[in-house]
């Protein structure tokens, strides 16, 4: 069921990854769109079909293709599949070994549930974005990452697969209720852990890991470009400070008293700034500091390692991140591009054994894309 977000983002993982995936669209599609509908790569390989949901014939069309589905998958606030006619009673008593995939920001349940928000308010309650930030300064958010596509669509997809694979071995499917609020606090699991044990502290920027250690941060470069320093075990510490005595510079103060810190990361600020990014960059080139560039995301499509692995790849004459993770025995693969709302509501209606695609346009229950 389309949406916007972490909803078409676990849709796109999972086709990506070879599921026969069927788009249901809004006549007209999303009044809210990220992209041109042929650009938006969230979109891609799988067709859409737009299907009127306020049209008894349209809720009866979707429900005949939950009877074939694995997997349904919708990002509404709660009990708007239930007043559509499609909530999870109606839809599993059609198809008892369905798997039902719900995608919230708050969940089903709690006093928030009913309540509009967006990734940046989930990661606020649930904990992952006051941790984030410079000493001294404001939370910094972190896109939309964290939260939409962390936190809501990897945990949605890690869902309904274990459901599928449940239902695979008893036949009854279940309802997934994947909260993005549920899946940061999750994924803050090594950050509570240090937080309970005395190892983290609240105030923002002062820890190991959010830029409070002058060794894992960025540095400026002399052309106002940056470098990434995430040096935290000894030996890639070792490795890093003999690139900088290679062209002369030395004498960092010791990096284990905590009290060196504040010198520490002004002596890295002025050496970084003595040269440029691609001179940093040949410079730490083969060793093993973990020092590496800040690449601009419009540079890393051409970055020499995402070049030899195809990590972006152009299809259609549209650059998008290629299918993740890789497979030795059953590759992934871009099939088609992505389309407006309704560009395949006739083939792929038809190729999930719906036979009177051409009555349902007839009686405005679905409707196919029409060009401008």
């Amino acid at each position: 069921m389309v949406g916007i977000g972490p909803g078409p983002f676990a849709a796109m993982l999972l086709a990506d990854l070879g599921a026969d995936v069927v788009r249901i669209d809004r006549p007209g599609g999303n009044a809210l769109q990220v992209a041109p509908p042929d650009r938006d790569v969230l979109g891609r390989n799988r067709p859409s079909v737009a299907i009127d949901l306020k049209h008894p014939r349209g809720v009866e069309t979707v429900l005949r293709l939950a009877e074939r589905a694995d997997i349904l998958i919708e990002g509404f606030r709660p009990g708007v599949m239930e007043r559509l006619g499609l909530g999870p009673d109606v839809v599993l008593a059609r198809n008892r070994a369905l798997v039902y995939g719900r995608m919230t920001g708050w969940g089903q349940s709690g006093p928030l549930a009913d309540r509009a928000g967006h990734d940046i308010n989930y990661i606020a309650v649930a904990g992952g974005l006051d941790p984030i930030g410079r000493a001294g300064g404001p939370p910094q958010v972190p896109l939309n990452l964290l939260g939409d596509f962390a936190g809501g669509s990897m945990y949605l997809v890690t869902g309904v697969l274990a459901a599928l694979t449940h239902a695979r071995t008893t036949g009854e499917g279940q309802v997934v209720d994947a909260a993005i609020t549920d899946g940061v606090a999750h994924l803050l699991a090594m950050t509570v852990a240090m937080q309970q044990s005395g190892a983290w502290n609240r105030a923002r920027g002062t820890n190991l890991l959010d830029t409070g250690a002058p060794f894992y941060d960025v540095y400026e470069t002399s052309d106002g470009l940056w470098m990434s320093v995430g040096g935290l075990e000894p030996q890639f510490w070792y490795a890093m400070q003999q690139v900088f005595a290679s062209v002369g510079l030395a004498e960092l103060p010791d990096r284990n008293d905590p009290k060196n810190w504040p010198e520490l990361r002004e002596t890295l600020r002025r050496w970084f700034k003595t040269r440029t990014q691609a001179e940093w960059t040949a410079l730490f080139e083969g060793t093993d500091s973990c020092v590496a560039p800040v690449v601009p995301l419009e540079e890393a499509y051409d970055h020499p390692h995402n070049v030899a692995r195809g990590t972006y790849v152009t299809e259609g004459g549209l650059t998008q991140p290629a299918p993740a993770p890789r497979f030795s025995a059953t590759p992934t693969a871009i099939r088609r591009g992505p389309e407006a709302a309704g560009a395949s509501t006739r083939e792929a209606l038809a190729a999930w054994g719906i036979d009177d695609v051409a009555d349902l346009i007839a009686d405005r229950a679905a409707f196919e894309h029409q060009e401008d």
